[in-house]
């Protein structure tokens, strides 16, 4: 679309001249439809269609807004309402890295405000933009759920874990010149187009690759093990709830369903003793002003 997806000044196009995307190669155009294919409702293919839309164009763009609705049968504002509200879909150019940042609370305070200011500065370029030469784009992302490694960012969706200023300018330095950078709990990291094919359902055959998890993330299961602890099966769970109490002869339902009536009881006792039933208009016991 001119003046949003190819940098052009949107005031500056002619509004009666358009000129027409090309359509996607028919090999993009068959994966769109091959991911649609995969689900019992088509639609439900739309997340993974954007992102592989994002691995060919390196961005959400019309026409790939234009492919999806005309592959699943919807309009383009629907598609364009989807890529729109979720934040993983560009509509600017990605660089080969996305540099995210969490400035959530506690990587906050743990240093995460630190290392954004500093990548900005190192970088010259402010929150969503990239760099000129087209290595890096940098953004202040919300909480990744690693709160145990703050403050934390990712590349390309891979966790790089309690970073600091100078560890944060080491890692974009390195992806800039080209060096292999492996994440912390993970592979070596790929490029962002290359990541989005992935989360399309392509698999790069990485998944195996480096550790799945780090030693604050397994200090509750070594515990477990320690003390010979395992979770009961769902079949367990479900005859522990239906085994009557051997002391009081009821089940966890029971018990939950009791607890429920026993507050109504309480509270009906309060209102009682309060006199304010007894007050109250609709008592047939409390006469109106007619009657009385």
């Amino acid at each position: 679309m001119p003046g949003v997806d190819d940098g052009t000044n949107a005031s500056a196009v002619s509004t009666t001249q358009v000129k027409a995307e090309a359509p996607f190669d028919p090999t993009t155009y068959a994966e769109l439809e091959e991911i649609a294919a995969r689900y019992p409702q088509a639609r439900s293919g739309l997340l993974p269609m954007l992102h592989l839309v994002q691995s060919v164009e390196g961005q959400v763009t019309s026409r790939g807004i234009e492919a999806c609705a005309e592959i699943l049968g919807i309009s383009a504002a629907e598609v364009s309402g989807v890529a729109t509200f979720y934040t993983m879909y560009k509509r600017r150019p990605v660089g080969d890295y996305h540099v995210g940042v969490c400035t959530n609370t506690l990587c906050a305070i743990m240093g995460g405000d630190l290392v954004f200011e500093r990548l900005k500065d190192h970088l010259d370029i402010g929150n969503d933009e990239t760099t000129d030469d087209g290595k890096i784009t940098l953004e202040h992302i919300e909480c990744n759920a690693a709160c145990d490694y703050a403050p934390v960012m990712t590349v390309n969706w891979e966790f790089m874990d309690n970073m600091t200023p100078e560890s944060a300018v080491q890692l974009v330095d390195d992806l800039r010149s080209g060096t292999e950078v492996h994440s912390t709990r993970g592979p070596r990291l790929c490029t962002w187009r290359e990541a989005e094919r992935v989360l399309a359902g392509y698999p790069d055959d990485l998944a195996d690759e480096g550790p799945s998890a780090g030693p604050a993330s397994l200090v509750g299961l070594n515990i477990a093990r320690e003390q010979g602890w395992t979770a009961p099966s769902v079949k367990q769970a479900r005859q522990s709830a239906a085994e009557p109490d051997a002391a009081e002869g009821d089940t966890t339902a029971d018990k939950a369903e009791g607890s429920h009536e026993a507050e109504h009881q309480e509270s009906a006792a309060k209102v009682e003793e309060s006199g304010a039933d007894a007050k109250h208009e609709d008592n047939p016991a409390n006469p109106g002003e007619d009657e009385k």
